[in-house]
């Protein structure tokens, strides 16, 4: 099954890339699901071409476009052609002649959002060209195997992990309605996922319900966090052929940590022999996400139970080790504060993580710093043996 990872910016593909990805789907200017991620543009796609290997990049097309959106993504159509894609996600039908003219070769995948969850749906999808159906996350996993069963030629990807929107595959309109931000148009600003007081009981006149997710509340709005790690020979099973983590607004930390453990279990799934497996599964449980559920997919008990409202992580990402400036002294992304004395952990794509109570920090005239944070240009002297892409951490 391949492993399909998100990417919402040139740095968070690279990651997704070093930590397991054999695929990665980024947007293009305004024309995805994610507009407010950096996304891509300008000569970037030099870089992505320097990188990508014989890995695969798809580019997701999925927002509902308008008709004053038409002009502007076929202005863009040369441009996209610098990228070395090997497929379209797209929903909009609107779409298909414009890509078959420019693109006659290029795989077509469906988005989510165009909201296939039967065979029949999935057989006229097919016999319009689509390579690939990624299904609604409303589906179970036997309606999955289903549709594999009776479509055998036709390539299936469901999603594996990340966050659910509360509406069907991301049909929802109350960020449009509440925050002038069309959820359709890639500017979701997650309603569903704010605090509530609802006015009013009509025997209780002026009394405010709260809808909270704290104990002692219950939720009517927000969703959990999708988490499929445990499950996936039970995926196998259905035939799907690709599996795919949300969270191209997410950071580089969650994009390699999330990317390789499902790559290790996909791994010794496989019958590749994996390491500490446990270790990698559990750094899973330990970054930024809501309270984990399997979705729909073993039916849905699970999505009707309360949420908690708060985020649960264990480590603050501290930043990435760049190239050696010299033997034993690296450089240094910085996106929070180092202070030497401080553990740290470093963890790298085969490495579920090195603990480090021995660093030094230079500046760059050469000169011992005790603290550094986010922006600041110093070099660390790690205590332990590290390579570049390494990323560091503290509890």
């Amino acid at each position: 099954m391949e492993l399909v990872s998100p990417a919402g910016n040139l740095e968070k593909l690279t990651y997704a890339y070093l930590y397991g990805a054999d695929a990665v789907y980024i947007g293009v200017k305004q024309f995805s699901l994610r507009s407010r991620a950096d996304n891509f543009s300008g000569e970037e796609w030099k870089e992505i071409r320097r990188i990508k290997g014989n890995r695969k990049l798809y580019c997701a097309l999925n927002i509902s476009f308008h008709n004053r959106d038409l002009h502007r993504i076929e202005k863009e159509m040369e441009y996209l052609a610098l990228y070395p894609f090997d497929a379209f996600i797209i929903s909009d039908l609107g779409l298909l002649p414009l890509l078959r003219r420019w693109f006659p070769q290029t795989p077509l995948h469906l988005s989510t959002q165009a909201n296939c969850t039967n065979w029949r749906a999935a057989e006229v999808y097919r016999d319009l060209g689509f390579k690939r159906i990624i299904l609604g996350r409303e589906l179970t996993l036997e309606e999955v195997a289903e549709i594999k069963t009776r479509l055998p030629d036709l390539e299936l990807e469901i999603f594996v992990h990340g966050a659910m929107c509360l509406a069907y595959s991301g049909r929802c309109f109350l960020s449009a309605w509440m925050a002038g931000r069309s959820a359709n148009q890639g500017n979701c600003a997650h309603p569903c996922r704010w605090n509530y007081r609802v006015l009013e009981e009509a025997e209780r006149p002026g009394e405010y319900y709260p809808i909270l997710e704290t104990e002692g509340y219950t939720t009517i709005l927000s969703s959990k966090d999708l988490c499929m790690i445990d499950h996936l020979t039970a995926i196998q099973k259905t035939g799907v052929d690709a599996l795919k983590i949300e969270g191209r607004m997410k950071s580089l930390y969650y994009t390699a940590v999330v990317t390789r453990a499902y790559r290790k279990h996909l791994d010794a799934l496989a019958g590749i022999p994996v390491k500490d497996l446990e270790l990698y599964r559990q750094d899973v449980f330990r970054v930024s996400h809501r309270e984990y559920c399997t979705g729909f997919y073993f039916g849905k008990a699970e999505v009707e139970e309360p949420a908690e409202t708060i985020y649960r992580e264990h480590h603050v990402f501290v930043g990435t080790l760049g190239e050696p400036c010299r033997p034993g002294l690296y450089g240094m992304d910085l996106r929070n504060r180092i202070e030497v004395g401080q553990p740290i952990e470093y963890i790298g794509p085969s490495v579920p993580f090195l603990l480090d109570n021995a660093f030094s920090l230079w500046d760059e005239d050469g000169n011992p710093v005790r603290a550094a944070s986010h922006g600041q240009k110093v070099y660390i002297e790690p205590g332990v043996p590290v390579e570049p892409g390494y990323i560091m951490r503290k509890t």
